[in-house]
C-alpha cells in the first residue's frame, strides 16, 4: 500500500518541504492535505530557492503530479501568485491538479482574522491573519464557497454576494469594522475562477487510482502535530488537522493505503506566534540557534521562538501518528555548541509528567527536565554519509531516537537537495532517486 505520509512533528515550520521534494524523486503524486497559504515551505535545489505556500513541493519534480486537496482553504488570488512566481522561476504548473471541494479563503476571512485577534487583545493566538481560522470555522458551519462553486460564474456572483452581505453585518454590529466591497470582491473572483478552472477536477479519482495500481504517492501535511485542533496546544493551534489521520482525510486517501508515515522534527524546537513552548531559550544560545537556523517565517518573516528539543511532545506525536520513521533537520545548527540539552520530561506542581497534559495552563507553568549532551563542536555540511558524521553527532541522533519511540532513518545537515544524510539502507534508496 504506497502512501507516505509526510507530516511536521512540531510546531511547523520543520523542513517538511525539502523532504518531500527530495523524495518526490520517486513518487507519482504528491498531495497537499490541508491548511492555507498561511503554510510555507522553502526547497533550495540547483535551479535556485524556491518558496511555496500553496503548491505541493512535488511540483520541483517534473514527472510528479501535484494534487491540492479538499482539506486546503484555498486563497486563490494567493495560489495565482504563487504560480505566476514559479513560472517566473521556469516551473510550469501544467501538472497541477486542485480538488474541486477545497474550500475558498476570501477577503472577510482576513478581515474577521483582525477583528478577532484584536479583540483577545493580551491572549491573542498569534495567526498569520491570513484567514485561514475564518475560514475553517465557515467550512464547519456550512457557509463555506467551494473551489466548485468558485469555478462557475453564475453560482460565484450569487452565492458570494450573499455571503458578503451577511459578512459585512457581522463586521459592522460585532466588531465595529469596516464593511468590504462585494462588487470588487466579485469581480476579483470571478476572474480568479477562470484562470483556475483549468486546474480543478474531481482529485479524488486520480489519487486512488495511482494508489490502486501500486504507484508511490506522497501526502504533504502543513503545520506540525503540536499545532493540530484536536491534539496540539489548544487554543494555540492551527484550525485543521496536521496529523496523519488528517492527512488522509483532506487528501482523500483510505487510511489502509498508507505504508509510511515520516515526521520531520528539528533537532531542536521552534514556534511561531503565541502558546506554551516548554523549552523555550530567552538568552545568547536561543538567539545562536536562531540566527544559523535562519528561523524566520517563510509568510510572514517573523523571528520564530527557540528551545532545545522536546522529547515529551515528541513521543506524544509518534503515538499519536503511528510515525514509522523520522527525519531529522537542521543538525548543523547545533555544530557551534559545546553543550545541547534535550527535554526527557516535565515536572509540574511536584509530580513527573511523561506527557503533554490537555490543560494548556498546566502545561505553559511545567518545568521541563534535561539531560545533557556533548556537542560536537565541528562543521558537518559537508556529510554526505553517516560515515561522515562526527560520532558525538551520531550518539546525540540516537540518543533522540531512543527517547521518542522511532527510528531516525535520515539527518539533514544543510538546505541542499543533497545534505540529507540517509542513516538507513531504505532511506538512502528514496533520498538517492531524487538528488
Amino acid at each position: 500500500m504506497p502512501a507516505t505520509i509526510i507530516m511536521g512533528g512540531q510546531w511547523g515550520d520543520e523542513g517538511k518541504g525539502k523532504l518531500t521534494d527530495a523524495l518526490a524523486g520517486r513518487a507519482k503524486m504528491v498531495v497537499r492535505a490541508n491548511g492555507g497559504a498561511n503554510a510555507g515551505h522553502t526547497v533550495q535545489t540547483e535551479r535556485g530557492t524556491f518558496k511555496m505556500h500553496l503548491v505541493p513541493s512535488g511540483i520541483l519534480n517534473p514527472d510528479c503530479e501535484c494534487v491540492i486537496g479538499a482539506g486546503v482553504v484555498l486563497d486563490p488570488v494567493s495560489l495565482l501568485t504563487e504560480l505566476d512566481g514559479l513560472r517566473g522561476q521556469g516551473i510550469g504548473a501544467d501538472r497541477l491538479r486542485i480538488s474541486a471541494r477545497a474550500h475558498v479563503v476570501l477577503p472577510y476571512h482576513a478581515a474577521f482574522d483582525r477583528a478577532q485577534e484584536d479583540r483577545l487583545e493580551g491572549s491573542k493566538i498569534g495567526t498569520t491573519l491570513r484567514g485561514i481560522g475564518p475560514a475553517y470555522s465557515d467550512k464547519a458551519a456550512r457557509l463555506g464557497l467551494r473551489v466548485a462553486d468558485l469555478i462557475d460564474p453564475g453560482v460565484v456572483a450569487t452565492r458570494l454576494r450573499q455571503l458578503i452581505d451577511l459578512k459585512n453585518r457581522q463586521l459592522e454590529l460585532l466588531y465595529d469594522a469596516p464593511t468590504l466591497d462585494a462588487d470588487a470582491i466579485i469581480e476579483t473572483y470571478r476572474e480568479a475562477g477562470e484562470r483556475l478552472r483549468t486546474y480543478v477536477c474531481e482529485t479524488e479519482p486520480l489519487v486512488y487510482d495511482a494508489l490502486s495500481q501500486g504507484q508511490q504517492v506522497l501526502v504533504e501535511c502543513a503545520q506540525g502535530a503540536m499545532l493540530d485542533i484536536d491534539y496540539g496546544t489548544y487554543p494555540f493551534v492551527t484550525s485543521s488537522s496536521p496529523s496523519a489521520a488528517g492527512a488522509c482525510q483532506g487528501a482523500g486517501i483510505a487510511p489502509r493505503f498508507v505504508e509510511r508515515v515520516i515526521a520531520v522534527f528539528k533537532a531542536y524546537s521552534t514556534r511561531v506566534g503565541s502558546g506554551p513552548f516548554p523549552t523555550e531559550l530567552h538568552d545568547e544560545t536561543g538567539q545562536l540557534i536562531r540566527e544559523r537556523g535562519r528561523e524566520y517565517g517563510t509568510t510572514t518573516g517573523r523571528p520564530r521562538r527557540t528551545g532545545w528539543f522536546d522529547a515529551v511532545a515528541a513521543r506524544h506525536v509518534v503515538r499519536l501518528n503511528g510515525v514509522t520513521e523520522i527525519t531529522m533537520t537542521l543538525l548543523d545548527v547545533l555544530d557551534a555548541l559545546e553543550e545541547i540539552h534535550v527535554c526527557t520530561n516535565y515536572t509540574s506542581d511536584g509530580e513527573t509528567l511523561d506527557l503533554i497534559p490537555a490543560n494548556t495552563e498546566r502545561l505553559s507553568r511545567v518545568s521541563p527536565q534535561y539531560e545533557r549532551r556533548s556537542g560536537w563542536m565541528s562543521d558537518i555540511t559537508r556529510a554526505r554519509s553517516s560515515a561522515d558524521l562526527p560520532e558525538r553527532a551520531l550518539e546525540y541522533v540516537r540518543f533522540v531516537e531512543g527517547l521518542v519511540g522511532a527510528p531516525i532513518s535520515m539527518v539533514g545537515v544543510g538546505p541542499a537537495r543533497d545534505q540529507l544524510v540517509s542513516l538507513s539502507a531504505d532511506a538512502a534508496i528514496n533520498a538517492v532517486a531524487a538528488a
